[in-house]
């Protein structure tokens, strides 16, 4: 039933044996519905058959239900759909239970390292852990960075950590928990891409190989004065150090890494399935590399001997190559490292600089960068062009392009006195 709706009409009208709808031509799509109990509500209808309930008629008066209405139709004209836009949402979760659920649970399927890359996230922005995602804006993470650069934090630190936010917030959007990125136009601050790596020179590494020696002496003095000791009292007598080439892990780790340029937890995961000694190649499987891709490296010399020797005392060839005195994977070796370099007078040289200093010795031997950056793992050049520098001969090569025209130009002026 069509009429111009009043107040006092809407007031006046007399419920029937069935339920009566009544639409007002002043505003099309406004309904008021009066059933035979004698309740009236209004309702804005859309679209055929689409409407949204505005509320009860003792409670709602005409005019404010034609504004409700007028809103509605509003959206539905711009493409909202009124009803989905009238559900209720679910609760929009904070920073902290997000990293803590579904962004943990994708990044320990995807991510290598991420239980540390959790934790440097949930230490580093603690502020923003009880706020909910769609509240953290960028002027917060711009207000963290200040602070940082006040506490004396290296921008290359602050730029790994504002990477780090920025990705999870990147999950974030592709989820469907935000429309926007909100730090999307957070930027890092410049650094210096070039910087000096650390490497051994000559002096450094004999000393190194010096005292790795030392090391390897004293544990087989201190296991030969052992055994002396437990067959003077008639006991049981440890196995002899003096028949094996290495006395334990350490020396064998070492070189390798020195030789290969592996990182220190491709070493803890290589398996003997993946050294193949005949074709002389250690393969880095995608599960335990860093950047997810096999690489296979070339074994010199050194480190085919150091796999051999090393493969000769093992008891297990089928599993890891290096296994700790339980049996189990390595997770450090950081006491009988710092000892190391404590004993042969070595400072500011970390475990990870072994990698450095094998490509280091690669470039100034005259190695060309994609070679390196194919055997250190590297998915593109940005972080192999740090060695570029300890190849000075393929700058030289450039520059002397310039000689060129000038030695040309030489010859004709000589050419021209000649005639």
């Amino acid at each position: 039933m069509r009429a111009a709706l009043t107040q006092m009409a809407v007031d006046k009208i007399v419920p029937t044996l069935r339920p009566v709808e009544h639409r007002d031509m002043r505003l099309k799509g406004l309904v008021l519905r009066v059933t035979p109990g004698g309740a009236k509500s209004w309702y804005c209808e859309f679209a055929r058959g689409k409407r949204v309930w505005l509320g009860r008629a003792d409670a709602l008066g005409l005019n404010e239900a034609r504004v409700s209405a007028r809103a509605i139709l509003a959206e539905a004209f711009q493409g909202i759909d009124p009803i989905e836009a009238r559900k209720p949402k679910a609760a929009m979760p904070t920073y902290g239970s997000y990293i803590d659920g579904d962004y943990a649970a994708w990044a320990k399927s995807s991510q290598k390292a991420y239980g540390q890359n959790l934790n440097r996230l949930k230490t580093a922005f603690k502020h923003l852990l009880d706020k909910p995602l769609d509240t953290i804006t960028a002027l917060d993470v711009e207000r963290w960075r200040a602070k940082q650069v006040e506490r004396g934090l290296s921008n290359q630190t602050i730029n790994r950590d504002i990477s780090s936010i920025k990705a999870s917030f990147n999950r974030a959007v592709d989820w469907g928990l935000l429309p926007v990125n909100p730090l999307a136009k957070v930027k890092k601050a410049r650094v210096d891409d070039c910087l000096k790596v650390r490497y051994l020179n000559e002096a450094e590494e004999a000393r190194l190989r010096a005292v790795i020696e030392a090391r390897e002496e004293r544990r087989r003095v201190e296991r030969d004065s052992a055994n002396h000791w437990r067959d003077e009292r008639g006991y049981v007598l440890l196995p002899s150090l003096r028949s094996v080439v290495f006395t334990d892990h350490v020396k064998p780790l070492i070189l390798l890494s020195i030789n290969t340029g592996c990182r220190r937890g491709e070493l803890f995961d290589l398996t003997w399935s993946n050294v193949d000694m005949e074709r002389r190649i250690l393969t880095v499987t995608g599960a335990t590399a860093k950047s997810r891709r096999t690489r296979h490296i070339p074994l010199n010399r050194e480190a085919t001997s150091v796999l051999t020797n090393w493969r000769a005392q093992c008891e297990d060839l089928a599993g890891l190559v290096f296994v700790n005195d339980a049996g189990v994977r390595f997770d450090r070796v950081n006491f009988s490292w710092r000892r190391l370099l404590k004993d042969a007078g070595i400072a500011d040289f970390r475990w990870h600089d072994m990698r450095h200093h094998f490509a280091s010795r690669l470039a100034m031997g005259g190695v060309d960068l994609n070679t390196i950056r194919e055997l250190l793992g590297h998915s593109d050049y940005t972080m192999t062009l740090r060695y570029a520098h300890l190849a000075p001969e393929f700058k030289l090569k450039a520059v002397e392009v310039l000689d060129i025209p000038r030695e040309a130009k030489g010859e004709n002026k000589v050419l021209a006195l000649v005639r």
